[in-house]
């Protein structure tokens, strides 16, 4: 089994991964991966991502290999299955994080081992695992929760977080720019499962959220771009006045890396309603659960 995208992973399986995460620290926990490797191939800078599954590695009893794809073959014009052919024969398990998702299932399919996104241009589905184990941790449960992204609705975390948030019962609000599109097909498997709503009003997109979740509005590969999307995207920054359109009580949400001043507010990333350093810890518990899930 693998871990390659929202859309696959089902409500069973999101739960199943939870109670993993719930119970780090468990008798025979730290031998789960006794004398496994984990291969980190990293196409892509990573500080959290990264040191998640680099920590659960070692803290399971396994060992983490990371491989920077610029100084890899792959950098010189290898094939992304030869790399998976011969990383699979080294290693139990393969974190990929590549910016085309097409080389990500390519080299899923060269594999003889689990291979998980750790993040491409279309998805961030462990980022979207830990962030709705963390609503669930704050707020008991997901059924019925509001939660509404501010931004940029066409990236890849957007994607992950609307599909597995409403497989788990919650309301989906999408607050951006006419001009910034949600992707259609998550749009569409995510209103399989529950509401998804999508409008270019900061207030009514943030009425009643329960939480208020944001990213970059220049994400890796837009750099380019930087100055035409801070335009596009500065209305829709999560100041105090953007907050407040939500419940009394909403939770603000960020994946990291945050730019204070761009996508969000120091008062608001740092403020009392922040839990954006609870979702980051709640990256090694999910990383930890996925490696032990998929090692079965």
């Amino acid at each position: 089994m693998n871990l390659l995208s929202s859309l696959d992973i089902t409500r069973r399986e999101i739960d199943r991964i939870f109670s993993l995460a719930g119970r780090a620290g468990e008798i025979g926990v730290a031998k789960a991966l006794s004398g496994k490797s984990v291969a980190l191939f990293f196409e892509e800078p990573s500080t959290r991502t990264r040191t998640s599954f680099e920590v659960a590695a070692s803290k399971l009893g396994g060992h983490a290999v990371y491989i920077d794809a610029r100084t890899a073959q792959f950098s010189r014009g290898e094939e992304i299955s030869d790399t998976a052919k011969v990383l699979s024969s080294y290693c139990d398990f393969i974190v990929a994080r590549v910016n085309d998702h097409k080389q990500l299932t390519t080299m899923a399919k060269s594999s003889s081992v689990p291979v998980i996104n750790a993040l491409t241009h279309l998805e961030h589905p462990t980022q979207a695992l830990a962030d709705c184990y963390t609503m669930i941790e704050k707020k008991g449960n997901m059924k019925d929760l509001k939660v509404a992204f501010i931004g940029d609705i066409a990236q890849n975390t957007a994607n992950s977080l609307m599909v597995t948030a409403a497989k788990l019962g919650a309301e989906i609000s999408l607050v951006g720019p006419k001009a910034c599109r949600a992707n259609p097909i998550y749009v569409a498997a995510a209103r399989k499962s529950g509401s998804v709503r999508i409008t270019d009003s900061v207030g009514d997109g943030l009425a009643g959220a329960d939480i208020v979740y944001t990213d970059t509005f220049v994400s890796m590969g837009d750099e380019a771009e930087a100055k035409r999307r801070m335009r596009l995207y500065s209305p829709y920054r999560l100041d105090r006045k953007a907050l407040s359109y939500a419940k009394n009580d909403a939770l603000v949400m960020h994946p990291l890396p945050a730019h204070r001043g761009a996508e969000i507010t120091a008062d608001v990333i740092d403020g009392k309603r922040s839990i954006v350093w609870e979702q980051a810890r709640n990256k090694l518990a999910i990383a930890e659960a996925l490696l032990r899930y998929l090692s079965r």
